[in-house]
């Protein structure tokens, strides 16, 4: 199964974090070929984005299952192909090292099915973990950044 694992230190305490990463409309935007999402309800929501299969750039439409939240540590999530053969799971941990500091983690497996599964799979084997770098990484500094303008308008 073509899966990503990819974790960064911030020096932010780790309810921070958790704020942030939370509620869903703060961090989706940030996934790589972002089109839209819509919440359906607290634990359900549906995801359109952009993917480079091969030479092909596809449309991808997701339903996301968030089947545990565990605050102020981990979202865990399974998720849903609605318009190709896809399915997979993954999970954002935020762990505290220090009161303000915190190790962050984002992990994603996803994989093809059916007809599209032969091509699909070794392309998402190089493609997840970019993508869940990426993520993670955009997160990280979202988080960061907004907590930097909130200390400077806080003094």
């Amino acid at each position: 199964m073509p899966s990503g694992t990819h974790t960064v230190e911030l020096e932010l305490p780790n309810r921070t974090i958790w704020n942030f990463v939370a509620d869903m409309d703060r961090w989706a935007p940030l996934v790589p070929g972002y089109i839209e999402h819509e919440i359906i309800t607290d634990r359900q929501s549906t995801w359109k984005f952009k993917g480079d299969v091969g030479k092909f750039q596809k449309t991808i439409h997701l339903k996301i299952d968030i089947t545990k939240w565990q605050e102020p540590n981990k979202v865990t999530f399974d998720l849903t192909g609605l318009n190709e053969k896809v399915f997979g799971n993954g999970y954002f941990e935020a762990v505290a090292v220090s009161d303000h500091k915190t190790k962050m983690t984002g992990y994603l497996d996803i994989t093809a099915s059916g007809l599209i599964k032969p091509m699909a799979n070794p392309i998402l084997k190089k493609l997840v973990p970019e993508n869940v770098q990426q993520l993670t990484e955009a997160v990280a500094d979202t988080v960061t950044e907004i907590n930097s303008v909130f200390k400077v308008k806080a003094k």
